[in-house]
């Protein structure tokens, strides 16, 4: 073979049976031209710097746009960037969906932006962007989404944009925008959104011309500081939904009929007069008509609630409230059916005394927000998971995946009746049954806009025992999907953004593309080298193989001999003081052969067993399985801290085994197993309330320990009552650090970060719900797992089971008086100010927001209160605890004697092995 000038490589030599370093030399020429062929697919050099453009016009508080820096956009996984994955006639990658929404950035619009013209989506919403919208964006022909609310965007909205062909949905609301409203935005072929709301078009009117929007599905201008008259639009056939509250508008209502498919009229807050058209009598898709605070007059029409006939999910809300309605025309007494609410509160019409129960005073909609209530049939097996609600088997046991999912404006303001239609529309976006998604729970937030949390459940076979967890590739699929934007567009549901796709347990050691932004398709980068080698790869190919061949054949032993060494590198790398590096046969021995006789636990890592070693020590070896959730970045976090922490409420590491493709860690045994086996109803011996206060106390210190005292200090970040472990005396121990990060640590300045951003990772019932929304990891997402675990000491319950939470479920007895009610009865008589007092500690720590839960010192401190306040004979019956207010706290090694800011100088939690656990005193 050779390489000629026009670069290809040409068979024609013969090869030797050992290949020689010209042969290697001349099959690595052969793939660089291919790689240098790829190379020359790029991104547009024109979109390239009107990024990097963008990037620095942009102030990026939070370091989110920091890969911009690195590499091409279309390959290299810029955060935000979402490419084409195949280069365009002028051979290049071209920028296809810019998403920077929620990122906190500074700054103006630059008139790069309007240099991408092949965008379809812009998404720079919830952000700080200031200054005007750049006339530049009249160049982005292809765009179809501009989602640019909750930002401080300024001046006048440009009429140039009115050229934009594929518009549909233009969101600016929450802005500064002022000026007039563009007559012109009439001209948009394809507009199906318009949303202006809250911004100050001071005095400005709304054009006629936006009757013509013929194509229009939802028209928003609220507070907006609009006058003059509302146009016709009758000729929108199509209008589903509009909001002209908090304006100065005058003359009637709406003067022509308006269409028939509309679920929404707020006009509100304006200065409208005359009657109630005849015609609202007859839109039998009407959910909301609030023209409430104007001055409209004449007589109420019965027949808006008369002529409509409302299904249990339908609901009809009237509000005429602040008019000067005088009398109801109606026929015989007036009935409301259940589902139809009607407010009058003052109109004249309420001097009528048939008519007061219209006239009070009304609760907040109903609709805002909706749990999904399950049965409590499941009781028949015992679920690691949760039950699917929906799946065609009663009580399936799966691992759901949660999303948090938000419509950003959806054209109607009750969700129930559209529920279905929803459900089937989401499921066949992602490809899933019917029965694999489920809406846990929905809230209407400001906009309006709903979000709701779903959970997909894996599709039931009965012939698969893995069907209760999605695999691999079906994760990255669904994630794909709703990271792409690949569900079409719905009219009725209107755009939507993905709030969060955690992985949790099982699912936490699935690996990701690269990139963990929404941003970056991978198919870029694959259509990028696809199409580059194709002209060459049939060349190369069998001429490659050929050398390749000989060439493992002959160095085979070779590099496993190398990779040996390596690993053995790595190995002896990771060797610590007073760590025991475990051979497998050593291991073997102790468990004989790792008999099942010797399993004393399992779960999503692998098997636990009982060993003993050859020195008679008893100790408890976590073997990872192959394919296990346990992966080596989790295997080496364990030993790296576990190696460093010894306190009495810390789970001891032993040793570790790393050989043989075996992944094993020794720790000291536990007796007394895990804590949620002895809340099982399954357990012979069930806890006492004293035990269970212990218990409390112990787990508190041990991450108080973590929190305050570990240098540098530690968040768990899998608290939960299978990873605390209890020995032959109770004593409780936190175990399982591989999910475990370090807290951060003083800046050059000596200031400390309140947060770690991180992945989600956990386990469902006991995620901290802030951390779960926003990735910021705190030492209050520890002591929300933490609050879990004691409602589970006291209830028996499971964090989820049925469906329910359970700190839902504690709450509402908790706000009924009722808490006692879900004490669980295992534990027999304790003492009632004790258990009130636990509860409440519960309760804090569980708040949803981080601010309102106590630090980990004043749970510990609470809990002493707690203990201090049980009966003498109880507090006598064990030594493990000591009490005693007089008692002097022990200083620590030099190690945790530095200074430190987590070190508190009035609590300690710091117990060495051979130490007793010391007071903490109530200030």
């Amino acid at each position: 073979m050779f390489y000629d000038s026009g670069g290809f490589c040409i068979p024609g030599m013969s090869i030797s049976r050992t290949p020689t370093y010209g042969a290697i030399l001349i099959m690595w020429l052969c793939w660089s031209s291919v790689l240098i062929e790829a190379q020359d697919s790029i991104t547009d050099p024109v979109e390239v710097s009107a990024l990097q453009n963008i990037r620095r016009s942009l102030i990026d508080i939070n370091r989110n746009l920091s890969n911009w820096n690195r590499g091409d956009p279309c390959t290299s996984n810029w955060t935000g960037v979402l490419c084409f994955n195949i280069t365009m006639d002028d051979g290049y990658l071209h920028v296809r969906k810019l998403l920077l929404n929620g990122n906190q950035l500074i700054g103006p619009l630059p008139e790069e932006l309007g240099y991408l013209p092949n965008l379809d989506r812009i998404q720079i919403d919830q952000n700080h962007i200031s200054g005007p919208i750049p006339v530049s964006f009249a160049n982005l022909n292809k765009t179809m989404h501009f989602h640019m609310n909750n930002n401080s965007i300024s001046g006048q909205i440009p009429p140039e944009l009115s050229r934009l062909p594929n518009l549909i949905h233009f969101l600016l609301d929450n802005n500064n925008l002022s000026g007039y409203l563009p007559p012109q935005l009439s001209e948009l072929p394809n507009l199906l959104i318009l949303q202006l709301d809250n911004n100050n078009f001071d005095g400005a009117t709304i054009p006629d011309s936006y009757g013509n929007m013929t194509k229009l599905l939802k028209l928003s201008l609220r507070n907006c500081s609009l006058k003059g008259p509302i146009p016709d639009l009758s000729r929108i056939s199509n209008l589903g939904y509009l909001d002209l509250s908090i304006n100065q508008l005058n003359g009637s209502l709406p003067p022509e009929r308006l269409s028939g498919n509309i679920t929404t009229i707020d006009l509100s807050n304006n200065d409208l007069a005359g009657s109630i058209p005849e015609y609202f009598s007859g839109l039998l898709h009407l959910q909301r008509l609030s023209v409430a605070n104007n001055s409209l007059n004449g007589s109420l029409p019965s027949t808006l609630w008369q002529s409509r006939n409302l299904n249990a999910s339908e609901r009809l809300i009237l509000d005429f409230e602040n008019n000067r309605l005088e009398s109801i025309s109606a026929n015989g007494s007036i009935i409301l059916p259940q589902n139809v609410s009607l407010r009058l509160q003052g109109n004249p019409v309420c001097s009528n005394s048939n008519l007061v129960q219209f006239c009070g005073s009304h609760n907040e909609d109903l609709y805002k927000q909706g749990w999904t209530n399950t049965t409590d049939n499941c009781h028949i097996q015992s679920c690691p998971y949760v039950y699917s609600p929906t799946s065609p088997v009663n009580c399936f046991c799966a691992a759901p995946l949660y999303v948090g999912y938000r419509l950003k404006s959806p054209g109607f303001s009750n969700f129930q009746p559209y529920r279905d239609a929803f459900e089937k529309h989401l499921a066949s976006g992602l490809n899933l049954e019917l029965y694999q998604l489920y809406i846990e729970n929905f809230q209407w937030e400001v906009g309006p806009r709903l979000r709701m949390q779903l959970q997909l459940f894996p599709i039931y076979d009965a012939s698969n025992k893995s069907s209760h967890v999605f695999n691999t590739s079906e994760v990255l699929r669904i994630m794909s999907k709703l990271t792409g934007w690949d569900i079409p567009d719905n009219d009725i549901f209107g755009p939507y953004e993905l709030l969060y796709f955690p992985l949790l347990d099982p699912y936490d050691n699935v690996i990701l593309p690269s990139s963990s932004s929404a941003g970056t398709s991978k198919g870029a980068l694959a259509g990028v080298i696809l199409g580059a080698i194709a002209s060459t790869a049939a060349l190369c190919v069998i001429v490659s193989l050929l050398l390749m061949r000989v060439f493992l054949r002959n160095y085979h032993l070779r590099d496993y001999r190398e990779i040996s060494k390596r690993r053995q590198a790595s190995k002896a790398s990771m060797k610590i003081d007073g760590m025991k590096d475990f051979t497998y046969t050593e291991l073997a021995l102790a468990t004989n052969k790792f008999s099942s006789s010797t399993q004393v636990g399992q779960g999503g890592y692998g098997k636990v067993y009982k060993g003993i070693l050859a020195d008679g020590i008893v100790v408890a070896i976590k073997c990872a399985q192959e394919h296990s959730l346990q992966g080596e970045k989790e295997f080496l976090t364990e030993i790296e801290f576990l190696s460093r922490l010894h306190h009495r409420n810390l789970v001891s590491l032993v040793g570790y085994c790393d050989e043989e493709g075996e992944q094993m860690l020794v720790y000291e045994f536990m007796s007394n197993g895990t804590l949620r086996d002895k809340l099982s109803a399954k357990s012979k011996e069930p806890l006492s309330f004293r035990l269970r206060l212990r218990i409390a106390l112990g787990s508190a210190k041990g991450i108080f320990y973590l929190h305050k005292e570990a240098n540098p200090p530690i968040f768990h970040r899998d608290i939960k009552a299978s990873n605390i472990l209890l020995d032959s005396n109770y004593n409780a121990k936190v175990a399982d650090f591989g999910l475990s990060r370090l807290a951060p640590v003083p800046d050059i300045e000596g200031a400390v970060p309140a947060h770690v951003s991180t992945v989600v990772k956990g386990t469902p019932g006991y995620l901290d719900p802030e951390y779960f929304l926003t990735h910021k990891l705190t030492d209050k997402s520890d002591v929300y797992s933490l609050g879990v675990v004691f409602l589970e000491l006291l209830t028996g319950m499971q964090p989820i089971s049925h469906g329910k939470n359970i700190v839902r479920e504690v709450n509402i007895s908790y706000q009924s008086g009722m808490i006692f009610s879900v004490i669980d009865g295992r534990m027999g008589s304790y003492p009632s100010d004790c258990a009130d007092k636990f509860f409440n500690l519960a309760m804090k720590c569980c708040q949803d927001e981080t601010d309102s839960r106590p630090s980990m010192a004043d749970v510990v401190r609470e809990l002493e209160t707690i203990w201090e306040m049980m009966p003498e004979s109880d507090k006598k019956t064990t030594d493990e605890v000591t009490t005693d207010p007089e008692k002097i706290v022990r200083s620590l090694s030099s190690v945790s004697m530095v200074k430190h800011p987590y070190v508190s100088s009035d609590v300690s939690g710091s117990d060495l092995e051979s130490g007793t656990i010391p007071s903490i005193h109530p200030r």
